[in-house]
């Protein structure tokens, strides 16, 4: 009889170097100072957006970089591509993966995760008699949460960008997004009308490779918690 065949799981790697996962975009660009501290020196050209390279040396030949979207360093992580990251809480709020563990709030990419409508409706109507809302976002798992704790269901619009045009254009009533100055509601006609929680970035391990790397990960986080300290 032929023997079962069995996938092999996904677990990190132990050899070869630890991969620390950095988000594009602007919270990139403020991991500068702090990784500084920490010190990693990544090669020069981690920092170009027109770079081809997704994945970086850096001068400890024990840790490379490499460089993915904001919303998959979380996944990138948690499968064990990647054993150490640096992800937006609202990630981590949005898909609350088991196999991640945040031991530090970095401080840094602050926001807030926010509902946002027109400033035409905002208070036109009591959202308490509400039964359903149309929603449109790029948190589904947070939105419909939120919603409903307040007894409401959240008829979700899945849009990855430009959502501050779905309440303009007839797609949803409200938006559910990142609000950093809010400068981007107000040019497009939306008004901040509840803040669902604030958002930081986090320093993320993956589980098992805490557990089976645990002197190689726990000396990289003793790292990121020297360098948060006051100067």
């Amino acid at each position: 009889m032929t023997a079962p065949y069995f996938a092999k799981s996904l677990e990190p790697e132990a050899t070869g170097p630890l991969i620390l996962a950095l988000p594009k975009g602007r919270i990139l660009s403020e991991c500068g100072p702090l990784l500084a501290r920490v010190g990693i020196v990544p090669a020069a050209d981690y920092v170009d957006e027109n770079s081809r390279r997704l994945r970086f040396p850096t001068e400890d030949p024990d840790l490379d970089v490499v460089r993915v979207r904001p919303f998959d360093v979380a996944t990138f992580v948690a499968f064990g591509a990647a054993q150490i990251g640096i992800c937006g809480a609202d990630v981590l709020m949005e898909f609350d993966y088991p196999e991640i563990y945040a031991p530090l709030d970095l401080g840094i990419g602050a926001c807030r995760i926010s509902v946002a409508e027109p400033a035409s409706t905002a208070g036109s109507d009591d959202p308490a008699r509400w039964s359903r809302v149309r929603v449109a976002t790029k948190y589904p798992t947070i939105a419909r949460r939120h919603f409903a704790a307040r007894g409401v269901h959240a008829d979700v619009v899945h849009l990855t960008g430009a959502m501050e045009l779905a309440p303009t254009l007839g797609l949803a009533r409200l938006i559910v997004d990142l609000v950093a100055t809010g400068s981007t509601l107000k040019a497009n006609g939306l008004v901040e009308t509840e803040v669902i929680d604030t958002i930081t970035s986090r320093l993320i391990v993956n589980r098992t490779a805490l557990k089976t790397q645990p002197e190689a990960i726990g000396a990289w986080i003793e790292r990121f918690r020297r360098a948060m300290l006051p100067a």
